[in-house]
């Protein structure tokens, strides 16, 4: 990923928010027989233990047994790659010329070998994962409704942890614009037009107001 120094991100705590705010991530291995493996899921930022520093970002996950093996997950590095707020921004809404359709985004690679967790540890994540979106509810279900059935399906999937060793964090926000025009392409996302993002607009703002 192309880094520029004024859209890097190295702020842990932007970097754990953005994995815990939008954790359906993309999962990418490269193995010896077939190439490049690509698969889709949910991951949660471990959060028992304090973190101070980038390096320190684990994340848990769990996979079909079957897709698993296809990564050979566990024998080597993989990257994941969660997705934060992004749109389209189109060259009318900035009120001056020249200017080009561009696209803001913010974005997360975190680089590590997966250490694959036994039966008990799994089915502790899919708890977990089950909590996380469930706590929005006004009545969460819990895994433990039908944790018979639960833990025979959990023999399907394979659970890991997986121990940053590189995180790359880039947020394209239009830091380069001038304050005025940031301000007229966040009113222009929150305008309930075709291409409107409130969610974008806001990382917009905030990531102006760090130091």
């Amino acid at each position: 990923m192309l880094q520029q120094e004024v859209f890097r991100v190295d702020d842990p705590g932007w970097i754990r928010d953005l994995a815990r705010a939008h954790p359906w991530a993309t999962l990418i291995s490269h193995t010896p027989d077939r190439g490049l493996i690509v698969s889709h899921l949910p991951v949660l930022v471990d959060n028992s233990q304090e973190c101070e520093g980038d390096s320190d970002l684990v994340l848990r996950g769990h996979l079909a047994r079957t897709d698993a093996a296809k990564h050979e997950l566990g024998s080597h590095e993989v990257v994941v790659m969660l997705q934060g707020p992004h749109g389209y921004i189109s060259p009318s809404w900035y009120g001056e010329t020249p200017h080009v359709p561009t696209w803001n985004f913010t974005v997360l690679h975190v680089h590590g070998r997966p250490e694959l967790l036994d039966p008990s540890d799994t089915y502790d994540v899919l708890s977990a994962t089950v909590d996380h979106f469930e706590d929005r509810l006004p009545e969460p279900w819990r895994l433990a409704r039908v944790e018979s059935y639960a833990h025979r399906i959990a023999a399907a999937v394979t659970g890991f942890r997986l121990p940053a060793s590189r995180v790359t964090a880039k947020a394209k926000l239009s830091q380069d614009e001038r304050e005025e025009v940031v301000l007229r392409l966040a009113e222009a996302l929150e305008s309930g037009g075709p291409y409107a993002s409130p969610e974008l607009a806001r990382a917009m703002r905030d990531i102006r107001r760090k130091p």
